[in-house]
């Protein structure tokens, strides 16, 4: 990438993804369409820390899906909720983030993507006794990214989740996390059905050689221009 500093106004769609059966709640999400306006990593870590947004997702190449994932402090090379939403607003069979190929299907109000657990980045997986003492916890000090859950019906693969990034860059909490989601059904072997953060739904269900499928809900919310 050359360092070009961006002179033209960038859209930004906002998005809620893995929203709640009534459309509340969601992870906030921002896309940049048209990546050029920000074609070096500095610009756009510098807009992903001034937009604020868990994470910010910059569309390199519409058509083949190639995009670039920014947290308000550092790049991933992959994120579950910014490959869902990007890919239910541009409508893509497949998205492209630097760790590979990810594979797009939808069946009506849920968008699904394809990957592989250990394309996530790490978390500790924290499990509790009880959706209860999930929802009573304190955002614990900066360290350790962990994604605290618990049963809240076994049998049927319903669970109650939190999740602190531990990075201290302003998120404390992140309302729904797709990567942690695969890493947790990896581990439990199931499919799942994860109530996140204030009422977030995310949907997961492993797969052959190691794929997870993870689903949820989009909305979006409005653009804006910076």
């Amino acid at each position: 990438m050359n360092t070009t500093v961006p002179s033209a106004a960038t859209d930004i769609d906002v998005l809620r993804v893995f929203c709640a059966a009534d459309g509340r709640h969601g992870n906030a999400l921002g896309v940049v369409r048209d990546a050029r306006t920000h074609p070096d990593e500095a610009s756009r870590q510098a807009l992903a820390k001034e937009l604020g947004f868990s994470e910010t997702v910059f569309v390199d190449d519409p058509e083949r899906g190639i995009v670039d994932i920014y947290t308000p402090g550092v790049r991933l090379p992959f994120a579950g909720h910014p490959l869902v939403g990007a890919a239910w607003l541009l409508d893509l069979e497949v998205v492209v983030p630097p760790a590979g190929e990810v594979w797009v299907r939808g069946d009506g109000e849920f968008t699904w993507i394809e990957a592989r657990a250990e394309w996530a980045p790490p978390r500790t997986l924290r499990q509790y006794g009880s959706a209860a003492e999930v929802d009573a916890l304190e955002v614990p000090e900066p360290g350790d990214w962990i994604y605290a859950w618990a049963w809240e019906e076994e049998a049927a693969g319903r669970i109650r989740a939190r999740a602190f990034p531990g990075r201290g860059d302003g998120i404390d909490e992140d309302e729904a996390t797709g990567a942690a989601a695969l890493l947790l059904t990896a581990e439990l072997g199931r499919a799942l059905n994860i109530t996140q953060g204030r009422g977030s739904q995310l949907l997961t269900a492993p797969g052959p050689d190691g794929i997870v499928e993870l689903g949820g809900r989009v909305r979006l919310e409005g653009t804006l221009t910076r």
